[in-house]
C-alpha cells in the first residue's frame, strides 16, 4: 500500500507518493482539484495520506480527500527523533519542521543544516543528537527580483539567469542580477561558514524548487563537497512522520 504526501505551500502544492520510504511518484501543481484526487486513487494504492500546509484555510478537495483514505494533518506532536527548542513552537512553519524531520530521518548521525530554497530561504539546523534551536528566514530568489521592481519606479522586471556569473553588473539588468544573485550566494556562504565554526562535521542539504540553482551559485566554493541536494526533502520528511506516527 502507498502513503500519499502532500506539502501545500505558499506558491505551489507539492504531492508525492511513497512505497515506504521509495518515491514512487511526485508532481507540484498550482491547484489541486477532486480529478486530481480520481486520477491519483486510481493509479496508486492509497492507504493513507498526510498534508501539511502554510495556509490557514482548508481547500475544498481536503474534505474528499478525508472520505478516500486515512488523512492525518502534519502537526509539532507526530515529529519524533527532534527535540524542539524553538522558543514560540506555536509559530514554527511546518515546512520548516518537516525538512529537518527529513534530514534527521536520512542523516540521522549528522549536524544537518538544511538550506531549502522556496518563496523564502530558510536556514535550519539540527545536531546529530536530534537537537533543534531554530534558523534563519530571508527573502526568497523570486521574491528578491520582485521586490526591486515593485518597490521601485524605473527598474524592470528580471528574472533570474543561471549563467550570470561576474562579480558586477555593468547594465540594469545585470546590475540587478548581480545583486540578487550574489547577495545570496554571500548570503549561503556566509551562513554556512558561521556554522562550521561551530561545528566542522556539517552536512549542509539543499532542498526546495531553487536548490539546484543554489547549487550552481556554489559549486566553485570550499563547501561543494559537504553539499547534498535532496529536492524532496521535505515530503521525505512527512512520510517519515505518517509511517512512524501510525506504527
Amino acid at each position: 500500500m502507498a502513503n500519499l504526501v502532500i506539502d501545500i505551500g505558499n506558491t505551489l502544492t507539492k504531492i508525492a507518493v511513497f512505497d515506504n520510504d521509495t518515491l514512487i511518484y511526485t508532481e507540484h501543481f498550482t491547484i489541486i482539484n477532486t480529478e486530481t484526487l480520481n486520477k491519483l486513487f486510481a493509479t496508486y494504492p492509497v492507504n493513507k495520506a498526510i498534508i501539511s500546509s502554510v495556509k490557514k484555510d482548508k481547500e475544498d478537495w481536503e474534505s474528499v480527500l478525508n472520505k478516500k483514505t486515512q488523512l492525518t494533518y502534519f502537526n509539532a506532536g507526530m515529529v519524533t527523533g527532534i527535540h524542539n527548542h524553538y522558543l514560540t513552537p506555536q509559530t514554527l512553519g511546518l515546512d520548516r519542521l518537516a525538512a529537518v524531520t527529513g534530514a534527521r530521518y536520512l542523516y540521522p548521525q549528522k549536524n544537518n543544516l538544511v538550506i531549502d530554497g522556496g518563496t523564502c530561504i530558510t536556514y535550519d539546523y539540527v545536531d546529530n543528537g536530534g537537537n533543534y534551536f531554530g534558523g534563519s528566514i530571508s527573502p526568497g530568489l523570486t521574491m528578491r527580483y520582485n521586490a526591486l521592481n515593485y518597490f521601485t519606479a524605473g527598474l524592470p522586471v528580471v528574472k533570474a539567469d543561471d549563467e550570470f556569473a561576474d562579480s558586477y553588473g555593468n547594465s540594469t539588468v545585470t546590475a540587478m542580477q548581480s545583486g540578487v544573485q550574489n547577495g545570496i550566494k554571500y548570503e549561503l556562504t556566509g551562513f554556512i561558514n558561521q556554522y562550521t565554526k561551530d561545528e566542522q562535521q556539517l552536512n549542509i542539504i539543499l532542498t526546495g524548487g531553487d536548490s539546484i540553482f543554489f547549487d550552481t551559485l556554489l559549486k566553485n566554493s570550499i563547501f561543494a563537497p559537504c553539499i547534498k541536494i535532496e529536492p524532496y526533502l521535505v515530503l521525505k520528511g512527512l512520510n517519515a512522520a505518517i509511517q512512524k506516527h501510525n506504527d
